[in-house]
């Protein structure tokens, strides 16, 4: 009923090509825009910033790069990391040497930077793909981190070998630094996002975005019908690497305040790689959801494991029944989707757990630590095999079935 499609008509060409051809998508979207630039900056605490807000938007927009690049262009990458770093580096050289410039204009143009190594290295997708691509960035990864250590220019020959991020100005306000506020960090990742996220849009549904598809799906039929495949994957290089250059340096500036070397080794790498891959490769709204559930997850396990119910109140018994209603939730939506052992798992899983929270099981954080690590690689096996297209797939699949409810099909 949400989605009843019923009086939506297209009566022309723009009309049927539209971003939201369903109007409710575009309400969401208006929605998501009001939670992330008023409701939260009035309501989120100061962890809820530094925990989750700042570091999934940072997330999302670095795995948004590598899907450009992997995920839109075909071409494999396990350099994300490095040129994160290349972003982060050449920011913090240009605060240094420039301090009266815009700390946005720094961040934003501190990709180009980026950009500019990841063409380099992308000049070998020329000759070589797959697997020998992706060792090829491999070593890109592990120069770069090498360079990042022993060149001493990079950062300012400070005895720690580390970059500090000074106290930036704009307005009057401090932006970046130890003085600047988690409010105003979030604003300014919010901004940086929210324009690299259109830009990424406009370009994936232009002619430059079914070029790299193109290439994508079979580059020698692509270069049959006169697409040039050197353009098309070094602008994929290019483009994402920007992307991946941004996010570094909204990373640093934004987020640790300060950052070694081995930050952005390869660890960091394959953790873009999996909120790419688990959010969904070749889509925009894919990278958002992963990195909440990347991002998020850890946070809900610490949070979740240090609450302790002890004896059977008020509190507990909603407690207990509002994780019946998520249990049958589950239950419903992985029985529709993937059968009846997918849902007797979804909801047992559920049930089990809460049942432990009421009986005063407490788990430790290191515990917590490992069931982590193990999620994660569930969860990237479960959809490498079940839903290869991530969680933008199963929203997609769960819209659809709300556009056509009550009806089966």
């Amino acid at each position: 009923m949400l989605y009843r499609t019923a009086g939506q008509f297209k009566t022309s060409y723009v009309a049927d090509q539209a971003l939201f051809p369903v109007k409710q998508d575009a309400v969401l979207l208006w929605l998501f825009l009001l939670l992330g630039w008023v409701i939260f900056p009035l309501t989120a605490s100061e962890f809820a910033f530094q925990a989750l807000l700042i570091p999934i938007l940072i997330y999302a927009l670095a795995a948004m790069g590598l899907n450009i690049l992997t995920g839109f262009a075909g071409q494999l990458s396990l350099g994300t990391g490095a040129f994160m770093g290349v972003g982060a580096y050449a920011c913090y050289k240009m605060v240094t040497i420039f301090p009266e410039l815009n700390p946005i204009i720094a961040i934003l143009l501190s990709g180009f930077f980026s950009a500019g190594i990841g063409v380099v290295f992308g000049i070998p997708s020329l000759r070589i793909k797959g697997f020998y691509l992706a060792i090829a960035t491999l070593a890109a990864q592990f120069f770069l981190v090498w360079l990042f250590e022993k060149w001493s220019w990079l950062y300012n020959y400070n005895a720690s070998g580390a970059i500090q991020v000074p106290n930036l100005e704009m307005f009057g306000i401090f932006v970046s630094g130890p003085q600047a506020s988690s409010v105003t960090e979030y604003y300014i990742v919010l901004f940086v996002v929210t324009l690299l996220t259109i830009l990424c849009i406009n370009l994936t549904r232009g002619n430059l975005g079914r070029t790299w598809k193109a290439t994508r799906d079979m580059d020698i039929a692509a270069e049959l019908i006169g697409i040039n495949l050197m353009k098309s994957k070094l602008t994929a290089f290019a483009v994402s690497s920007y992307v991946v250059g941004v996010a570094g340096a909204l990373y640093v500036f934004s987020w640790k305040g300060a950052a070694e070397p081995n930050v952005f080794d390869i660890p960091l790498s394959f953790q873009v790689l999996f909120i790419a891959i688990i959010g969904g490769l070749g889509s925009i709204l894919g990278n958002y959801l992963g990195a909440i559930l990347i991002v998020g997850l850890p946070v809900m396990l610490n949070v979740i494991a240090g609450t302790q119910v002890f004896e059977m109140s008020t509190t507990s018994s909603l407690l207990l029944a509002a994780l019946v209603a998520g249990a049958t939730f589950l239950f419903w939506i992985a029985r529709s989707m993937w059968g009846m052992g997918a849902a007797i798992g979804f909801g047992a899983v559920t049930l089990i757990y809460g049942y432990a929270q009421l009986q005063g099981f407490r788990i430790e954080s290191a515990l917590i630590e490992h069931i982590n690590v193990m999620i994660i690689g569930a969860l990237i096996v479960f959809f490498l095999i079940i839903e290869p297209h991530g969680l933008n797939q199963l929203w997609r699949l769960i819209r659809e079935k709300l556009i056509i409810w009550p009806f089966p099909h």
